[in-house]
């Protein structure tokens, strides 16, 4: 297996969270070191957290500043070997039996004998189930990349049981085992990340080859930088008073809480009607871009005045945001 140089962008935890930033996502000290822990321990991070906190950008951010390309394994319910690694060209055999069929009286024609004949088609059932014929999906691909490369398997506890037991070969040694081939090691070991929303407990023997990275709802601060680094073009002061409205909001017993993917689309959508700040009836027309439940959206439009008062105090510094 060839050793994967260190890039410019990982030479340091510091120099991660620089990178990362270049591309419009704002890290933390806890990102930033395990993205830098997984290339140079060659261990796969785990990352866990509720939707929509930047999981599955992680990834998307880490391959662009890197310029890696980006496989992702989306995991589902019956996901399996074919989906995931690989699977036969069966058109392309068929062809070749065809051809094999046509040409086999050509092909024995100088043999000597039955056991020769048969030795010499011998040769040619092995091309069969070669390489050649070999198509290759997220898992193997990413096993196959020269220069590096960033594999996503993204919501592994969609997965069954079974899935997770065929990625433990690839997560300890970066190699897949292919029956009629063999084992494929990895040309350069990829930068692995796995998300979970933990729909379900993943099983002890997976989470021992990780890095496990929980990422959770981000403070005010962080959440301002996030939508300011997606938003430019939000006014310093809508930016301040709509996160301190989305903060206030999460203190809600709320079915869904609003994400911070949400929080940048209601940012944007501010932007679009061209509002300079929050108000009641603007806020109460839009809580469908943040609250995804008509109960969640119900309870907060009971509260809209009181929330919205609250977000422009602690936006001006009168008070931190608390829940109403």
């Amino acid at each position: 297996m060839t050793a994967i140089p260190t890039p410019q962008g990982l030479t340091s935890i510091d120099a991660v969270t620089a990178g990362l930033s270049t591309v419009g996502y704002i890290s933390t000290r806890s990102i930033s070191t395990a993205v830098y822990l997984a290339h140079h321990l060659r261990k796969p991070v785990l990352i866990e957290g509720p939707a929509g906190v930047g999981k599955t950008d992680l990834a998307r951010s880490t391959s662009r500043y890197l310029g890696y390309p980006l496989l992702r394994m989306q995991c589902y319910e019956g996901l399996d070997e074919s989906k995931a690694l690989y699977e036969w060209k069966y058109g392309k055999q068929l062809l070749y039996t065809q051809i094999l069929k046509e040409k086999i009286h050509d092909l024995v024609a100088d043999a000597d004998g039955l056991d020769a004949s048969f030795a010499k088609l011998n040769g040619f059932q092995d091309l069969f189930f070669s390489r050649d014929f070999l198509e290759p999906r997220p898992l193997l691909k990413a096993m196959e990349q020269t220069g590096g490369s960033v594999l996503l398997i993204d919501e592994i506890d969609k997965s069954d049981e079974e899935f997770e037991a065929l990625l433990l070969e690839i997560l300890s040694d970066y190699q897949v085992t292919v029956p009629e081939i063999g084992t494929i090691e990895a040309k350069v070991p990829p930068l692995v990340m796995l998300t979970s929303n933990a729909t379900r407990e993943l099983g002890d023997a997976l989470k021992r080859r990780c890095i496990h990275l929980h990422i959770d709802f981000p403070d005010a601060e962080r959440e301002r930088d996030i939508v300011r680094a997606r938003v430019p073009e939000v006014s310093a002061e809508l930016l301040a008073q709509l996160v301190s409205f989305i903060q206030l909001v999460r203190g809600e017993n709320l079915r869904k809480l609003p994400s911070i993917s949400e929080t940048i689309d209601w940012a944007r959508t501010l932007v679009l009607l061209h509002a300079e700040a929050l108000e009641p009836t603007l806020v109460r027309e839009t809580l469908n871009i943040i609250l995804k439940r008509q109960s969640d959206i119900a309870a907060v439009a009971a509260k809209v005045e009181t929330l919205t008062h609250a977000a422009a105090q602690a936006a001006r510094g009168d008070l931190a945001p608390e829940p109403a």
